[in-house]
């Protein structure tokens, strides 16, 4: 199957706080979308790993995801190396996505910059010929995808493009809250994170807005880019 958009994340939940009203809005034009999860989550305060697993096959349901696929890395000890690096490789190749979503270039968590460079490196490798990956013993054809979005986590990142998501910010929020043991829900006995307070909950909505109120618009997601994106005419920027 190949995929329009392959989004990858540190953790079970980076692509739905981060980029998941962009993937909503592309799902509803007819692109179709693969997630790949890095790790489990396994080393989380709250919840457990058969937990977060739940929760993330929950959430690619009602993004509308093609697949949601775990390559079971070590949470915490994410590691760009040949090894992880090949394994990322094999799954571009398969899925031949002409765009990647992947973690924020730096982040309060150490995977998410870790993981960044992981994925961007792997999305250059992936276009060299002589690299050799198989896929059920067949050599897998090389791909490398025409753009690499980095999307901004917990630190302030200042965008280089910003895209419009109004009337999806219902169906991103839906897609976070499906993480019930990681976000703020009442009445329960689980330990406070940095994240399951109701200010961060309440700020994945106002940071919206906020990017948003920048360029014009109701809601907006924000990201970095590795190369500079191309129009065609000065009006294309309106």
């Amino acid at each position: 199957m190949k995929l329009d958009i392959l989004a990858f994340g540190a953790h079970p939940d980076d692509v739905e706080l981060s980029c998941s009203g962009v993937l909503a809005k592309e799902i509803s034009r007819g692109k179709k979308v693969g997630i790949i999860d890095l790790t489990q989550g396994e080393m989380g305060t709250r919840g457990s790993k058969e937990i977060r697993t739940k929760e993330a096959k929950n959430a690619a349901e009602m993004l509308g995801a093609e697949i949601r696929i775990n390559l079971n890395f070590r949470d915490a000890f994410v590691t760009n190396d040949e090894a992880h690096k090949h394994k990322i490789i094999e799954v571009i190749r398969k899925y031949q996505p002409e765009i990647v979503f992947c973690n924020a270039i730096e982040d309060r968590h150490i995977d998410h910059g870790r993981a960044s460079e992981l994925v961007s490196n792997a999305c250059f490798l992936s276009g060299l010929r002589k690299l050799i990956t198989k896929e059920n013993s067949s050599i897998q054809e090389a791909w490398r995808p025409k753009q690499v979005l980095h999307y901004i986590q917990w630190k302030e990142i200042k965008p280089e493009i910003v895209i419009d998501i109004s009337g999806f910010m219902e169906k991103k929020l839906k897609v976070v809250k499906a993480y019930k043991s990681q976000f703020y829900t009442q009445n329960t006995n689980e330990p406070e994170t940095p994240i399951s307070s109701s200010n961060f909950l309440e700020s994945v909505t106002y940071r919206s807005q906020n990017l948003g109120r920048l360029i014009g618009t109701e809601h907006a997601e924000g990201f970095t880019l590795e190369k500079y994106p191309a129009v065609d005419s000065v009006f294309d920027l309106i």
